[in-house]
């Protein structure tokens, strides 16, 4: 199976205003976003991307702009990784929902949590972790079981799919951070995921890259990474 490198939006209006932007149209990258975006180009140099998939929300198209014009690729929307619809709380601000019944509900037990008039976190967790392993296996035998390609997405969704990965319940999600442009890298294989970076922010990527014509191992190493 291969790699792959999951890229949140890079900072949008709505996350310097502190809204719940959801799915609401017209919601871009602000000033600092777009410097995260353009970064991305120098953070991904030693990475060979072999495809590129997206949620279709405007704010993932223009983190990913920079780095598919530099490396003339074109993005894979796929709607099963799009923002949680949080319906009637979509637009709102955080502090005015701090107060709402559901708030504790989505920090304390989330895979109960469905909003009003949207969906619930644990549908996030299944459309998502199910599209992500499909265009896993599709890259995987497309372009070889070393492939490393980038999916794009959103906060909520990404920490639904980095707990699968890790074993953890979706009750335990809120533990996992996923910071604006940050970058977590899981490694599929035939019989479990590795998480290999989490929430990255700036490091060297090179590391996750597999060696040539080499196909990821569902053995973990005995003694810690480099096993020493």
């Amino acid at each position: 199976m291969a790699t792959v490198i999951l890229l949140r939006h890079a900072r949008s209006t709505a996350n310097g205003s502190g809204v719940l932007a959801g799915r609401a149209a017209g919601v871009g990258l602000d000033e600092r976003g777009r410097a995260q975006a353009a970064a991305l180009v120098g953070r991904l140099k030693d990475v060979p991307v072999a495809a590129v998939v997206s949620s279709p929300l405007q704010r993932c198209g223009e983190t990913l702009a920079p780095l598919l014009a530099d490396r003339s690729l074109e993005a894979v929307a796929e709607p099963d990784v799009s923002e949680v619809d949080y319906g009637a709380w979509t637009g709102k601000a955080l502090k005015d929902l701090f107060d709402e019944p559901l708030w504790k509900v989505v920090q304390q037990h989330p895979s109960a949590a469905v909003f009003p008039d949207g969906e619930g976190l644990a549908q996030v967790q299944a459309r998502a972790v199910a599209a992500v392993r499909a265009h896993d296996a599709r890259i995987s035998q497309e372009h070889g079981p070393g492939a490393v390609w980038v999916l794009c997405s959103h906060g909520d969704v990404i920490k639904a799919v980095l707990a699968d990965a890790l074993g953890v319940h979706l009750d335990g999600f809120q533990r996992i951070v996923v910071d604006p442009c940050s970058i977590s890298v899981v490694q599929y294989t035939p019989t479990r995921p590795f998480v290999l970076r989490s929430n990255d922010n700036g490091g060297d990527l090179s590391g996750v890259v597999p060696a040539p014509q080499e196909a990821p191992s569902s053995d973990a190493t005995v003694g810690g990474a480099t096993g020493s």
